[in-house]
């Protein structure tokens, strides 16, 4: 079976490490506790708290093996190996939006998309407007293939 590459900075790898930790030695233990209160009120068949732990039991142990999946996968961008010369996974890039006509420079940092979060500027190396920029440079200007396409300029590219 192949696996999929799981691209990640170095923070999000501490991020999933920390979130795997919590998981094992935090959330596992209270749900094993809530399921020994759930076994001692006696019938289990219409027992919701039992059926609550379980399915919350499930989800902790399904979401420890999807971290030890990413982690297994992982290949760790390297911030201090990027060229900034053109846009790879992990730069930050100012770009300009040429279809707005009062448009302002914007920056986005490339990330995988474990570490996806637009709200603060870091946006999926397999989202459209990533795949549009990537591996071309500072002044070029590229088209963004969504429904309504688009073009860019790239203004800056630098490593934060």
């Amino acid at each position: 079976m192949e696996h999929e590459q799981v691209l990640l900075t170095q923070s999000g790898i501490e991020k999933l490490r920390k979130e795997r930790d919590d998981l094992i030695n935090i959330e596992r233990p209270k749900v094993i506790e809530e399921l020994q209160a759930a076994r001692a009120q006696g019938d289990l068949s219409e027992n919701a708290d039992y059926d609550s732990a379980r399915e919350k039991q499930a989800n902790i142990e399904g979401r420890i093996k999807e971290i030890d999946n990413m982690l297994l996968h992982a290949v760790i961008i390297d911030e201090n190996d990027i060229d900034t010369a053109i846009v790879k996974a992990g730069a930050t890039v100012t770009i300009l939006d040429l279809s707005e006509k009062d448009a302002e420079p914007e920056a986005y940092t490339i990330v995988g998309s474990f570490e996806t979060d637009p709200k603060n500027g870091k946006i999926s190396n397999d989202s459209q407007l990533a795949q549009a920029i990537l591996n071309h440079g500072i002044g070029e200007i590229v088209t963004v293939q969504v429904a309504e396409p688009y073009e860019v300029k790239i203004l800056n590219i630098e490593i934060k």
